[in-house]
C-alpha cells in the first residue's frame, strides 16, 4: 500500500482514546507481564512456571491484537444512532446520460465524480456490534462504499459504459477481512450487510443521501439547502 495513505490515515484517527483502546492496551500490558515471568522462570528452570506464564501471555498478546486491529478496521465508519445525512449531493448535468455528482460530506470535505446513466446509485456497508462489543465502545455503524451511474434500460446496463467510483476510506486494516479470517469476531459482530440506493438524475439538482439502521435514502431537497448537521 502507499505510504501516503497510511500516513494521512493515522493524521486523521482521533486523539482520544476509546474503551476499545483501553482494552486492547490493558491486554498488552499484562500479556508483557505474563511474557516477562515466563522469562524469569526460564531462568530458574521451571518448566511448568514458562509453560503457563507464556500461553497465557501470548492468549494476551493475541487478544490485544485482535482488538486493536477491530479498532483500525472500524476507523472510517460513521456511528449510527438515528437516521442522518451521509452526504449533500449537487447533480451537474453534463449531457445525454451523463452528469457530474459532487458530493459534500458531514467532515466537510468535497469530492466529485463524473457518471454515465439515467440515475444516481449510491452502496454502504453497515456493521452492526452485539451488546458485548458495545462494552469496548463499538456501536451500529456505516462507511460509504461507491457511487456509480445506473442506466433505466437493461440492455444499457449490460453494453453501455459504466462508471463506478469509490468512497470508502483507504485503510490498512479491513475489517470484513478480518472477520473473514477470524471466526470468534462473530461472537461479537451481530451483523454486517450492504444497502444501497439510486435515485434518477432529470437535469440541475440537490439531495441528500440518508442513512439509518435500515438503510440508505436518497431524498431530493431544494436547490441552495445547505448541508444538514448531525
Amino acid at each position: 500500500m502507499d505510504t501516503s495513505v497510511v500516513k494521512s490515515w493515522f493524521e486523521d484517527m482521533p486523539l482520544t482514546l476509546g474503551p476499545g483502546w483501553w482494552a486492547s492496551l490493558a491486554l498488552w500490558l499484562l500479556g508483557l507481564l505474563f511474557m516477562a515471568a515466563a522469562f524469569r522462570s526460564l531462568l530458574r528452570a521451571r518448566p511448568l512456571g514458562l509453560l503457563v506464564h507464556t500461553l497465557t501471555g501470548l492468549v494476551l498478546l493475541m487478544s490485544g491484537v485482535a482488538i486493536s486491529l477491530i479498532g483500525l478496521g472500524v476507523h472510517g465508519y460513521r456511528a449510527l444512532t438515528h437516521e442522518q445525512v451521509a452526504a449533500h449531493i449537487r447533480i451537474e448535468p453534463l449531457g445525454a446520460q451523463h452528469f457530474r455528482a459532487h458530493f459534500t460530506l458531514p467532515d466537510g470535505s468535497r469530492k466529485a465524480f463524473e457518471l454515465r446513466g439515467d440515475a444516481l446509485y449510491v452502496d454502504a456497508h453497515v456493521l452492526k456490534w452485539k451488546p458485548a462489543a458495545n462494552l469496548l465502545g463499538l456501536h451500529t455503524a456505516y462507511e460509504l462504499d461507491r457511487v456509480s451511474g445506473r442506466y433505466v434500460a437493461l440492455d444499457q446496463e449490460r453494453t453501455a459504459e459504466r462508471t463506478v467510483h469509490s468512497l470508502r476510506l483507504d485503510r490498512p486494516v479491513d475489517l470484513f477481512t478480518l472477520r473473514e479470517r477470524f471466526g470468534w469476531l462473530s461472537g461479537l459482530l451481530d451483523t454486517d450487510y450492504g444497502s444501497a440506493s439510486f435515485k434518477a438524475v432529470n437535469g440541475a439538482s440537490e439531495m441528500e443521501l440518508r442513512v439509518s439502521t435500515t438503510g440508505l435514502l436518497l431524498r431530493a431537497v431544494p436547490p441552495g439547502t445547505p448541508p444538514a448537521a448531525d
